[in-house]
């Protein structure tokens, strides 16, 4: 099983990869949707049109978001 299906397998949901400035501002307007945010390095395999970041990956980070667990 690879990382992205043990994220969704966790509820994670993969919303966009970018970088700063940008990165911080998703982050920033997720949170304040309420939602959990998780900042993962960018994994060019198996990603569409990502020629560009692929020349520069560690630039690049993916923002997976998830529903907070509703307490029991």
């Amino acid at each position: 099983m690879n990382r992205e299906e043990v994220l969704a397998r966790e509820g994670w949901e993969r919303k966009t990869t970018c970088d700063e400035p940008r990165l911080s501002e998703i982050v920033e307007m997720y949170k304040e949707l309420g939602f959990e945010v998780l900042v993962e390095p960018f994994n060019p395999e198996g990603q569409e049109c990502a020629e560009c970041m692929k020349r520069d990956p560690g630039r690049f980070k993916t923002v997976y978001t998830r529903r907070p667990a509703s307490p029991d």
